[in-house]
């Protein structure tokens, strides 16, 4: 047996991954002609919980086990109506990149190679998307999930100063500031970063679903009083629940005049700025001390691969930056290329996430990425007056962007049935295969919540939801087709 991992016959490994790319095409293709979605069955469950192989099969009998177990039953995020999650559908200059990314193997810690490069190209486009000065610093993440951690690292240093690094919090009553709907990983960052949950002050929102900005400095003003530090105010662009935004521009106003650091979530909604019709949103994130988003939402790169942007870089890399022996940087050779990517973020080991991005923004170009992005905006819009207009259907919060939320209504019922009702109408939808739905709540009513994302979707797949909504209701006898 050889020592090496490698193929024994590479011709044989290239007619196979042949075989296998033609399955990925296949399956691109036909998406469509697909389920939205089919569960596990219990059978697959428990044919994926074998014990750990000893000895190895050939790899055409684990592509046959991947054909038989895991293809079938995808999350259903690349159909056209998948609607119930902010997910994209991926694209295929992606999938390209991805194979050769993985063929390549890099890790992108740091060092002296291309693919750092190809990252520092991909951070500077989205510089200068988002109206940032050419020495604002970035980094790919996994998500803004992990892109808000670093941004309330950073935040949190640059509030406490150098002493920070070394002697953490110290006892130091900061506080931070959101919108009452602000997604659930920055109260996570919050934790992560020693601050505590209790830290996040959670602010009432106006009609417009944007934080209240008096409120906002009334409790700044109550906490101040009270002997906290405010260092953090988090602005949401697209909120969760309804895509609802915040008032970037007054906010950096505010934050401004208080001293304080403006971060802002915008997940999917910052690429809004994409869309000339919708860039209005977002006016004043050029003025953000950080910003994370995600390229493998409205940008449909293949997950995950997200971005966080710094105003203030000396900042961003005091917070993370280190040099042990073993990671010495030299201005020559394997070991150039600083300031490595590892100074500014968490991971040393990074993959080459960087390049799908490249892919995607190369061949489609922003233009044509924005021009998908008012879409799927323009057939939410269309979805809300079809369901303004439809007996039997409430819509519960205006259509900002992208986010449908509505319910089912019958004469009769009080508020907890209507829940219910919801609840059982959003997974009789799902189950049928016809659409993919989520739930949440608005206020306190539990919503069917459509995000349209996707750009395959298409306005006749606005008629097969509404007509699997209608169908599995009138099983309930609650809506007349």
């Amino acid at each position: 047996m050889s020592e090496s991992l490698d193929p024994a016959d590479w011709d044989a490994f290239r007619r196979l991954l042949h075989a296998a790319v033609d399955g990925v095409v296949d399956d691109l293709a036909h998406v469509r002609d697909e389920p939205a979605w089919r569960p596990v069955p219990q059978a697959v469950k428990n044919a994926l919980r074998e014990p750990l192989p000893r000895s190895g099969e050939p790899l055409e009998t684990t592509l046959a086990r991947f054909d038989e177990l895991v293809r079938p039953y995808p999350t259903g995020n690349r159909h056209p109506r998948f609607f119930g999650w902010v997910h994209g559908a991926g694209n295929a200059p992606g999938v390209l990149a991805e194979l050769l990314a993985a063929g390549m193997n890099a890790n992108l810690g740091g060092r002296e190679h291309a693919a750092v490069y190809v990252e520092r190209e991909v951070v500077a486009w989205f510089v200068e998307l988002f109206g940032f000065a050419e020495n604002a610093s970035g980094i790919l993440t996994s998500g803004t999930s992990m892109g808000n951690l670093l941004a309330v690292v950073t935040a949190r240093d640059a509030a406490l100063g150098e002493g920070a690094r070394d002697d953490g919090i110290t006892g130091a009553r900061l506080t931070a500031y959101a919108a009452a709907g602000v997604h659930d990983s920055v109260a996570k960052a919050l934790r992560i970063a020693g601050l505590g949950t209790a830290a996040l002050r959670l602010i009432a929102t106006g009609d417009d679903g944007g934080i209240d900005l008096a409120a906002l400095r009334a409790r700044i003003d109550a906490d101040r009083a009270d002997g906290a530090r405010p260092f953090l105010v988090i602005g949401t662009a697209g909120s969760v629940d309804t895509g609802a935004f915040d008032d970037l521009g007054a906010l950096a106003d505010l934050c401004a005049e208080l001293g304080l650091w403006l971060h802002v979530d915008g997940a999917f909604g910052a690429l809004a700025i994409a869309s000339p019709a919708h860039a209005h949103l977002v006016a004043g994130i050029e003025r953000a001390d950080s910003l994370a988003f995600d390229a493998h939402k409205w940008l449909h790169a293949p997950y995950a691969v997200g971005c966080v942007l710094f105003r203030d870089e000396p900042a961003h890399r005091a917070a993370f930056a280190s040099a042990p022996a073993y990671l010495g940087r030299a201005e020559r050779g394997a070991a150039a290329g600083a300031p490595w990517y590892a100074d500014y973020g968490l991971e040393l080991s990074r993959e080459f996430r960087a390049l799908k991005v490249w892919f995607t923004l190369r061949h489609y170009g922003i233009e044509r990425l924005g021009a998908s992005i008012a879409r799927t905006c323009e057939l939410a819009a269309e979805l809300g007056a079809r369901v303004r207009a439809s007996a039997g259907l409430e819509l519960l919060a205006p259509v900002t962007l992208n986010v449908v939320v509505f319910r089912v209504v019958k004469p009769g019922l009080d508020e907890a049935a209507l829940d219910r009702l919801n609840e059982i109408v959003a997974i009789a939808v799902q189950a049928s295969g016809a659409a993919v739905p989520s739930t949440t709540r608005i206020g306190g009513r539990l919503a069917l919540r459509i995000c349209i994302v996707n750009h395959r979707t298409r306005s006749e797949d606005l008629d097969v939801l509404l007509g699997a909504v209608r169908t599995a209701a009138n099983a309930l006898g609650a809506v007349r087709a």
